[in-house]
């Protein structure tokens, strides 16, 4: 631009023309205004406005003398890096959540009543064992499904008083109700040529051989080691009696 033109806008050479300066300081002014349109510093926690008047930043400590001077301040990068370092020191010191845990859905069947069954008591006369086998009938049993056991103690359930000499065999099948058992309270083998169980698809009948392993047999039936025979002492002979010394005789 010419030294006419600069004359005409009120400058002077070497300075900055009048019009540019006042362009900054009216943008500044409209970003101001803008800013505090748009952001709440009552909702800041680090903008606090003291006794005389001017405005502080809890943050960086640093002094404004108005709220658009404080809104360019938050945007600087001094007060960025700062915000930086305390959200790092606020994610250290903050404990660790639990995860939280996963709640399943129970799912919710009408009951249909109880299955038919039947019970058969076996018994094996070379090993004196007893077992029992059970047959579950489950004709309306959902399909994709098949029945469950399990063993219970008495001490797991609350419909009759502790014992520990009987304990309890459940059956479950949806939509039917949990039936169970009281069967002594044996030691069960689990041998598997002895112990199995098998569903029948096309009946729908579910079976579960149970065998409970031998008593042991008293002492004085064959086949138990009894301990050997104790013998009397014997009797050890006399010592041999000795010959008396020799008599002194005078020299």
């Amino acid at each position: 631009m010419s030294f006419l033109d600069a004359r005409e806008h009120g400058s002077k050479p070497g300075s900055g023309f009048v019009s540019s300066q006042q362009e900054a300081i009216d943008r500044r002014e409209r970003l101001r205004r803008l800013a505090l349109e748009t952001i709440d510093l009552s909702k800041d926690p680090y903008f606090m406005r003291n006794h005389l008047g001017q405005y502080e930043c809890r943050l960086c400590l640093t002094l404004h003398t108005n709220e658009g001077n404080y809104l360019a301040h938050t945007q600087g990068k001094r007060h960025q890096q700062n915000l930086a370092k305390r959200a790092a020191r606020d994610a250290a010191e903050k404990p660790v959540a639990p995860a939280p845990q996963r709640r399943v859905a129970v799912k919710k069947t009408v009951r249909i009543g109880r299955p038919g069954y039947r019970v058969t008591k076996q018994f094996d006369p070379e090993m004196g064992a007893r077992g029992l086998l059970f047959q579950i009938e489950y004709p309306e049993i959902e399909e994709g499904t098949k029945p469950r056991h399990r063993v219970m103690s008495s001490y797991e359930q609350r419909k009759e008083p502790w014992s520990k000499e009987w304990q309890y065999l459940l059956f479950a099948a949806e939509p039917y109700e949990v039936i169970a058992f009281k069967i002594p309270s044996l030691e069960v083998d689990k041998h598997p040529e002895k112990l199995f169980t098998h569903w029948d698809p096309d009946n729908r009948v579910y079976s579960l051989q149970l065998p409970f392993k031998a008593p042991a047999a008293p002492a004085g039936r064959p086949g138990m080691q009894l301990p050997p025979q104790q013998l009397p002492p014997q009797q050890l002979p006399p010592p041999p009696q000795l010959a008396p010394p020799p008599a002194f005789r005078n020299m």
